[in-house]
């Protein structure tokens, strides 16, 4: 989908401000619709540089890394509200609100928003991080409900509600010395086991591809998911909680988008909403309605009028 000039314009603007502020990353706008939205302001606290970010680009991606790159910082990514994924080195991660995660600034990476979201990005010495680490990986989400976990939410929240000046070098050497010595417990603290902590992500991967291919499909719900990974129900319920999900929402959710995207499809034109929304899985249309409504704030109809408005 083509934004209009204004909007190209601001988006240009928001390329350049996120270069600025993180380095080296492009951005490709959201295919679902006309208006992009990328807001983003630095923050410092000393040496302590965070970006707050709140965009609805379709995908942001770390550029091939060169000498001249400032590969200097890891970032330790709140997602404030919304949902995204971030991809690194052959692994994946789904942030929901309030969940944390640790990417590495030296390796490639892209974080693939899910809609609107809005994070706080705070930029921690990648010397003093590998070091805390001793050389494993530096890439993954924090467990929710630690104490560590819920000890490095409430410092980088801290660090959202502080004015510019509110602080001063120490104070950021401080805040990154405590955040670095809370991050590897609050990653390795997820599961008791390590190896159930892949087991658990790796399954959790594993339906949510699922998901993705069986769409089209009526029966699609957790009794079905539950059947095809040879898992009980609950089990199912409990695996996606422990990710921050329901297994529903997200089901409906991956429908939505789908028609969505459809709905702007040129070549889909001749095609009603109702055989789009079947087409997606839909057996009521009164609930598509409605559904995608709380979704996207407009109306089916409505939404697929201003996508063709230009």
């Amino acid at each position: 989908m083509f934004l209009s000039s204004s909007e190209q314009a601001g988006f240009e603007r928001w390329c350049q401000s996120l270069r600025s502020i993180c380095g080296n990353f492009s951005t490709l706008p959201s295919s679902l619709t006309r208006h992009f939205i990328g807001e983003i302001h630095s923050q410092a606290i000393g040496a302590l540089d965070t970006a707050h970010i709140r965009t609805n680009a379709r995908l942001i991606s770390r550029e091939l890394i060169g000498v001249d790159s400032d590969d200097s910082h890891c970032f330790l990514i709140y997602q404030r509200s919304g949902r995204q994924r971030i991809r690194q080195a052959g692994m994946e991660v789904e942030l929901g609100p309030e969940d944390i995660a640790l990417v590495d600034s030296a390796r490639l990476f892209e974080i693939e928003p899910l809609g609107l979201v809005e994070n706080i990005s705070v930029h921690l010495s990648r010397d003093i991080v590998t070091r805390q680490f001793k050389g494993d990986n530096l890439f993954g989400k924090l467990s929710r409900n630690n104490v560590s976990s819920r000890m490095v939410r409430s410092l980088v929240q801290s660090i959202g509600l502080l004015g510019d000046g509110a602080a001063n070098g120490d104070d950021g050497q401080a805040i990154q010395n405590a955040l670095v010595s809370l991050v590897l417990p609050a990653m390795s603290g997820q599961v008791q086991d390590g190896n159930l902590l892949l087991q658990s992500d790796s399954l959790f991967a594993t339906a949510l591809r699922l998901v993705d291919e069986s769409l089209q499909d009526v029966d699609l719900g957790p009794a079905y998911l539950a059947d095809q990974l040879h898992t009980s129900v609950r089990s199912l319920y409990r695996l996606f909680e422990e990710h921050g999900e329901s297994v529903s929402r997200y089901i409906l959710r991956t429908r939505l988008t789908k028609v969505a995207h459809d709905l702007c499809c040129h070549t889909l034109r001749s095609q009603s909403i109702t055989q789009i929304a079947f087409k997606w899985g839909f057996v009521d249309v009164a609930h598509f309605s409605r559904a995608f409504k709380r979704q996207f704030e407009v109306s089916p109809r409505d939404y697929r009028a201003h996508a063709f408005q230009l």
